[in-house]
C-alpha cells in the first residue's frame, strides 16, 4: 500500500519502521515543526535518514498541507500519535481515507491523557483503538480495538511501553490491511458510554493525603514517570515515583494523621493516608535529582513525628 504518514516521536517512528519493514511504500511523512531548544523529533530524523519526503507544516489546516497531501496520491493515511489538529479536508484526501491510533477503549477516555486517567480511577482494563479521525476529538467510527489488563501495581510507563505501545503498532498495521483490502467494518461510538478528560498536568497530579490510600496509590501510579505525583515533604515540593501500598487493618495500627510521616527505613519513607500508608521508595525533591527515599530522608533529616 502507498501511505501518507502523520505522526511524531518514538511511537510514530516505530510505526513507520513497521510499515517499511514489511515492504509498504511511504509516500511522505508529516511531522510537527521543530521547537527551539527541544530535542529533535526521532520520527523526523528516522524518515529523513531513509530518504523519505518530510513535511513540517505549522498547521495541517493550511491549503499548503492539503496540497502536499494530494500530491502524495496515497492509498491511505496513517496517524500515529498526532497532537496537531488534522481536519476532515486533510484526512479525507487519501483514496481510502485515514486511520488513527488512540490509547484507550473508545468511547471511554477521549482526550490527551487517556492512559493516566483509567489508572488513577483504579480501572483494571484498557486498550487501544484504531478509528477514523473526524473533526470531533477521538469521536470517529471505530475500526479495530485491542484490550489489555491494567495490573494492580502497574505504572503509566509500564502500561504504555509494555502493552499499549506494541498493541498500537500491531493495531495500525492490522487496521490498514483491513481498510485497503476492503474487509473492515466501522462502528459508530456509543455516546452514552463516552467520557472526555483533559490533560493530566501538575494540578491533577497533586497528592491529597486525606483521600483513601487506594486513591493516592492509583494517582502516583498514573503519574509515574510523568508528570510525577507531588506533595510537600518537609516543606519542599517533592515528586513521588516508585511506591508501595500498605493497608491499615486496625485502629491500633494507625500511626499519625494523613500526610504525616509514619516511619523511615533504610530504603523508604512511609506516609499516612486514609486507610493505610504509602511507602515511598524513589522521589525527587525540587532542585534535586531522582534518588532513593531512605537516602533522601537521611540527607535532610526527615523522620516520624513523636
Amino acid at each position: 500500500m502507498r501511505i501518507a504518514f502523520i505522526g511524531q516521536q518514538e511511537f510514530g517512528k516505530q510505526v513507520l519502521e513497521a510499515f517499511l519493514a514489511r515492504g509498504d511504500e511511504v509516500a511522505g511523512v508529516f511531522c510537527e515543526p521543530d521547537k527551539a531548544g527541544a530535542k529533535a523529533d526521532v520520527l523526523r530524523e528516522a524518515a529523513q535518514g531513509r530518504g523519505l519526503t518530510v513535511y513540517q507544516f505549522s498547521s495541517l489546516r493550511s491549503p499548503y498541507a492539503e496540497h502536499a497531501m494530494r500530491e502524495l496520491n496515497a492509498d491511505i493515511g496513517v496517524m500515529a500519535y498526532v497532537t496537531q489538529f488534522a481536519p476532515q479536508s486533510f484526512v479525507n484526501i487519501p483514496r481510502l481515507g485515514t486511520i488513527q491510533f488512540h490509547p484507550s477503549l473508545l468511547p471511554r477516555h477521549r482526550g490527551p491523557s487517556s492512559i493516566s486517567w483509567p489508572i488513577s480511577q483504579g480501572a483494571t482494563q484498557t486498550g487501544v483503538t484504531i478509528f477514523r479521525p473526524t473533526d470531533g476529538l477521538d469521536e470517529g467510527p471505530v475500526i479495530l480495538q485491542k484490550a489489555c489488563p491494567i495490573g494492580a501495581d502497574e505504572t503509566l510507563g509500564e502500561l504504555y511501553f509494555n502493552k499499549l505501545f506494541p498493541l498500537g503498532v500491531a493495531g495500525l498495521l492490522e487496521a490498514a490491511d483491513l481498510v485497503v483490502s476492503g474487509r473492515h467494518e466501522e462502528r459508530v461510538q456509543d455516546e452514552s458510554l463516552a467520557t472526555y478528560e483533559g490533560w493530566f498536568h501538575e494540578q491533577e497530579a497533586q497528592v491529597h493525603w486525606h483521600q483513601h490510600v487506594d486513591q493516592v496509590y492509583n494517582l502516583i501510579r498514573a503519574c509515574n514517570p510523568a508528570p510525577g505525583a507531588w506533595t510537600m515533604l518537609g516543606g519542599v515540593k517533592t515528586w513521588l515515583y516508585d511506591v508501595r501500598k500498605h493497608p491499615v487493618r486496625t485502629y491500633g495500627d494507625v500511626r499519625g494523621k494523613p500526610g504525616e510521616i509514619a516511619s523511615v527505613s533504610e530504603t523508604s519513607i512511609f506516609i499516612n493516608a486514609q486507610g493505610g500508608r504509602i511507602e515511598v521508595l524513589r522521589l525527587k525533591a525540587q532542585g534535586g535529582k531522582k534518588m532513593g527515599a531512605g537516602e533522601y530522608a537521611r540527607q535532610v533529616g526527615l523522620g516520624a513525628k513523636g
